[in-house]
């Protein structure tokens, strides 16, 4: 089939080559002087020079100045015109390849003339001469070639090729001038795009154009081709990471690396244009010289793409992480339902977190951006150019990471509206959930690392029983590699000082709620010009906002809150120290405490406390913190409730966590076992004390904490109420019912075993109410006090308060099993005597009344047998307890060496 060959205007490739031309003698003007004039009125005209052909054409000035017919042969012919008319017309045309012309006028004179099968109709030159020495004037060469009819015959040997008699010289400044396109990304004439590629394809794009070189290249030229090719494939997989990376999903750090490497694409342009500028001007310009300047520059592209690359994640679901901040979960209609606001929606996040719902990945952003350029620079650290690459690239992504730190630390907000920052804040969780909390969510979990850790992580054994929490949704690591996604992941020059960071925040963030203003002394809002994160100097400014913030919210809370007084006041409570006050109430209320839990009075039992605390007589009185005692009522006894707690967790002390809400879920299984008598709680049993404090104290007298210290004070009301229990029945004892001899043996050997039974339990009560009051209370308060004075963070307050508290429950048998659940026992067998001492009054009278009758042995047998029981099991509990207790002391709890020696003392006796 023949074709003509007609190339484009606008895409003409040439090669121009400054050379000096002699003006012409002619009168008339030549081809080359009427393009000239062409082009000059073309732009100035701001026409294309085809234009200005055409007009000329269609007004036979063209003629008049080429001294040609419009019906003649003459080779003047404008040759941009693509209206030509050749008698005869070929049927059919053939677009030939658009040949640049060499910078050389020998090649440009020696350039063979196409196969003997076509015909030459028009040919047109295109070079640049410079004009005085300064200005390029402009040629067009170009050529119209015609298939004569029998060409057909021709076509069917085999297709022509576009290099096809091409010289080595003019394919090598073709070539040159196609790979100053394609290292722009623009397709050229010989280097065309990939069949497979598609270059709407984002995907593809992001991996890289795929070119294919003209096959009739000669070889020569096609090896250092090939060798260029990839920086053109580089080149344009950072084209679309940039454009992609900067929607404003992919965050500030993103938007700041892109800036960063778009600095280095604009010297890479610079480069190109140089390189364009010397092929146009430099006759002695080749291949080999372009393959000379930029072979430096493909090894920093096919870094710049290979990070790029790493960039992004393949298979991320979108969906599940973008979570409109509008989406309350309930369709919308929270507000109507009243439970609209930041709550609600941070709770119903943090469900959907914990469920896997969100949070399961997302693209690459915020720390996790600067952790892969950190982990690529340790990598590549034998490679000067990475090396060089990788942190320059590190000090412009790190900026808007480095203004969230610095502002973090110096002013405890925090301004993170793309999840980029390692420190996230809970925002369901507010200081108000500080009276209801069990937790203490409000200071370990309103603002927290991304990644999980804390100071205390590393000492705590998780449960597998535990209670989840809801803001625990940390996110799984991306597949393939042990990194947290987005800002989970922290980069690894802060991961030492990434709890610091936290804590700054958090003891300014503090004083804010207070209503404090906080003020960083010698904080420079801005710094001129960049700041490198990765140096001591940076390293000092976050120790140094630690330092300050932790300063500053100590001072807060010990000398201008009052902590140390108010911690002596909670120990005078629920300690009982000095516990006349709790006597004289004991005695006040003795007749509402009888009563069950939830018949008595609530308000009367608050009004006898506070009549006995502010008795002049009482060392109470004196208390500066005495309003804040108050009278509660828990729903379960003391021993049920731990016991429940440490069958849920294994150990109080253990994994450092306490179930404290259980006491308001019930297990309604076991309660409906229950018959209606044991389901009766007492008073005493539940009667409590309280102490409210105020924000910022109550991030240190917690929930959690006050929990801790009514647990102390069940356990020592329970002594003091038995111990003056069996006092007051010693007291009966000492009546003349019981002291005059009844005149009988057995009844004399009855009051006897009353008499011993009765004083080994008070024995026993009293060696373990002076083990726990002065060697377990007291003397871990004197080291709590020791250790208050030396603090030197509010972290390690917090600790170190709840390390006393523990410390006091674990030595008071109130969190081993076996231990509490063989104490309970015994103190309930000493509940049951106490309680059946009208019983034996009963029985005493009876007998002395009537001793004949009562003589009976049958009725003697039932009073012994009464007796008998109490004695067994009171013996039985209390071997088992002191077993108990000597295996513990030797294995576990050296404190409590010393009660094993008082219970030997005591078991002795007997």
């Amino acid at each position: 089939m023949s074709t003509s060959r007609i190339p484009s205007g606008s895409t003409v490739p040439f090669t121009p080559k400054p050379r000096k031309g002699s003006s012409s003698a002619r009168l008339s003007l030549s081809q080359r002087e009427f393009n000239k004039i062409a082009g000059t009125l073309a732009s100035v005209r701001k026409v294309r020079p085809d234009a200005i052909f055409e007009e000329l054409e269609q007004s036979g000035d063209a003629a008049t100045f080429l001294g040609y017919q419009p019906n003649g042969q003459s080779s003047r012919i404008p040759s941009d015109s693509r209206q030509v008319e050749e008698p005869p017309r070929p049927p059919r045309r053939t677009r030939p390849p658009e040949q640049p012309s060499t910078s050389a006028s020998a090649a440009s004179s020696s350039r063979p003339m196409p196969s003997s099968s076509h015909q030459q109709i028009t040919l047109e030159k295109e070079t640049y001469r410079h004009r005085n020495g300064k200005l390029p004037e402009r040629t067009v060469q170009r050529e119209v070639l015609v298939a004569p009819e029998d060409a057909d015959s021709t076509e069917e040997a085999g297709p022509a090729r576009m290099l096809d008699g091409v010289p080595l010289e003019v394919q090598e400044a073709w070539i040159c001038e196609d790979l100053l396109f394609v290292l722009q990304g623009v397709e050229g004439s010989l280097i065309r795009y990939d069949e497979g590629y598609d270059p709407l394809d984002e995907d593809q794009r992001l991996q890289g154009a795929r070119w294919r070189v003209d096959p009739s290249l000669d070889p020569s030229l096609l090896s250092l081709v090939e060798r260029l090719l990839p920086l053109a494939s580089a080149f344009t997989s950072v084209e679309a990471s940039m454009e992609l990376r900067s929607s404003p999903e992919y965050g500030m750090v993103s938007h700041a690396l892109c800036s960063g490497i778009r600095a280095m694409l604009k010297e890479y342009r610079v480069l190109t244009a140089q390189l364009e500028s010397l092929f146009l001007q430099s006759p002695t310009f080749t291949l080999q010289t372009l393959y000379f300047h930029l072979h430096p520059t493909l090894h920093t592209m096919s870094l710049l793409s290979s990070l790029c690359l790493s960039l992004q994640v393949d298979g991320v679901s979108q969906e599940a992480s973008d979570v409109s901040d509008d989406d309350d979960g309930l369709g919308g209609m929270a507000d109507e339902l009243g439970l609209g606001g930041a709550g609600l929606k941070g709770l119903m996040k943090n469900l959907k977190a914990q469920e896997g719902l969100i949070g399961g990945g997302g693209p690459v952003l915020g720390g996790e951006v600067l952790g892969i350029i950190c982990e690529r620079e340790n990598t590549m650290s034998g490679d000067p150019t990475a090396s060089t690459l990788h942190s320059t690239l590190l000090l412009h992504s790190s900026q808007p990471y480095y203004r969230m730190v610095v502002r973090w630390i110096t002013s405890g907000y925090l301004s993170d509206p793309f999840d980029e920052f390692m420190v996230k804040e809970s925002g369901h969780i507010t200081k108000g959930v500080l009276e209801s909390d069990y937790t203490d969510e409000y200071w370990e979990r309103r603002y927290t690392l991304r990644d999980g850790s804390s100071l205390a992580s590393s000492s705590k054994v998780a449960s597998a029983k535990a209670t989840p929490s809801l803001s625990a949704g940390i996110p799984p690591p991306r597949p393939g590699t042990n990194r947290l996604p987005g800002g989970a992941c922290i980069p690894s020059f802060l991961q030492p000082w990434k709890h610091k960071i936290l804590l700054a925040g958090k003891y300014l963030n503090v004083i804010r709620e207070c209503g404090i203003e906080v003020k960083r002394p010698g904080e420079l809002e801005d710094t001129e010009g960049m700041v490198v994160m990765n140096e001591p100097k940076f390293y000092k400014r976050i120790e140094d906002a630690y330092i300050h913030a932790n300063r500053t919210l100590l001072k807060l809370m010990v000398e201008e809150q009052e902590l140390i007084p108010h911690l002596r006041s909670m120990k005078h409570w629920f300690f009982l120290d000095q516990s006349d006050f709790l006597t004289n109430f004991l005695d006040l209320a003795t007749s509402e405490l009888r009563k069950p839990a939830k018949a008595a009075s609530l308000v009367k039992l608050q009004s006898l406390l506070d009549l006995a605390v502010r008795n002049p007589a009482s060392s109470s009185s004196n208390d500066p913190y005495k309003d804040d005692l108050k009278v509660t009522m828990q729903s379960q006894g003391l021993y049920d409730w731990l016991m429940k707690i440490v069958s849920r967790t294994g150990s109080l002390i253990e994994d450092g966590e306490l179930d404290l809400a259980l006491d308001e879920r019930a297990d309604e299984d076991v309660a409906s076992k229950k018959t209606d008598k044991e389901k009766t709680l007492l008073a005493i049993d539940a009667l409590s004390f309280d102490y409210s404090v105020k924000f910022p104290l109550s991030l240190i007298i917690s929930r959690k904490t006050i929990t801790r210290y009514q647990l102390i004070f069940r356990f020592l009301l329970h002594l003091h109420h038995l111990e003056a229990a069996l006092s007051s029945m010693w007291l009966e004892h000492k009546a003349s019912i019981w002291r005059d001899h009844s005149g009988n043996d057995d009844m004399e050997r009855w009051k006897s075993r009353i008499f011993s039974l009765r004083s080994r339990m008070l024995a026993f009560v009293r060696q373990v109410l002076a083990f726990a009051t002065g060697e377990v209370l007291e003397t871990n308060w004197r080291a709590l006090e020791d250790k208050l004075a030396k603090v030197q963070t509010v972290d390690q307050l917090l600790r170190d308060h709840v390390d006393f508290l523990d410390t006091c429950l674990k030595q008071c048998m109130l969190t081993t099993s076996k231990l509490l659940g063989v104490y309970a026992k015994l103190m309930t067998t000493m509940s049951a005597f106490v309680s059946y001492q009208s019983s034996f009054n009963a029985a005493l009278s009876k007998f002395l009344a009537d001793p004949e009758t009562e003589s009976d042995p049958a009725k003697a047998s039932q009073r012994w047998t009464v007796l008998s029981n109490f004695e067994r099991h009171f013996n039985h509990h209390t071997k088992l307890h002191l077993d108990a207790v000597t295996y513990n002391a030797g294995s576990e709890n050296v404190a409590l060496l010393a009660l094993v020696t008082r219970l030997h003392q005591t078991t002795l006796r007997v």
